[in-house]
């Protein structure tokens, strides 16, 4: 993966990604809860960026939060998301989007396990794995 971030058009994006993607991605929608493909996956590996393919979380820091997504305790590295507020659906919550490309992931929350107490909500299709090992 490139170091410069990726300058790309409404259009490219459109046709890189599918349209469930493009619509989390690119337009920050949530996809239905406990619907998602990396919702119950248990595989050690890296989540990366669906859009990019960034690095965001590692396995062993995913948990099951029972919120119907995703959720992790931490990136895989400090600048590996970004955060937003998000004042959005009359809501204050803090959005995470990927460093490198800025795609939506989703939010963060500060109701999660130890060590950092937060809980990364993330969309499943805004990821796709890498799988430990060769």
């Amino acid at each position: 993966m490139s170091e410069t971030k990726p300058s790309k058009t409404d259009a490219e994006w459109r046709a890189e990604l599918t349209p469930e993607q493009y619509a989390v991605c690119r337009c920050s929608a949530t996809e239905p809860p406990f619907s998602g493909k990396w919702y119950r996956h248990k595989e050690a590996g890296t989540y990366v960026c669906a859009a990019c393919h960034a690095q965001l979380f590692a396995s062993d820091a995913k948990y099951d939060s029972g919120s119907g997504w995703p959720s992790y305790y931490q990136p895989i590295a400090g600048a590996a998301v970004t955060e937003h507020e998000d004042e959005s659906h009359g809501m204050r919550r803090v959005e995470i989007r990927c460093a490198h490309c800025d795609s939506h992931l989703g939010h963060v929350f500060p109701d999660g396990p130890k060590p950092t107490g937060l809980r990364y909500c993330i969309n499943s299709v805004a990821l796709d794995f890498v799988p430990d090992g060769p």
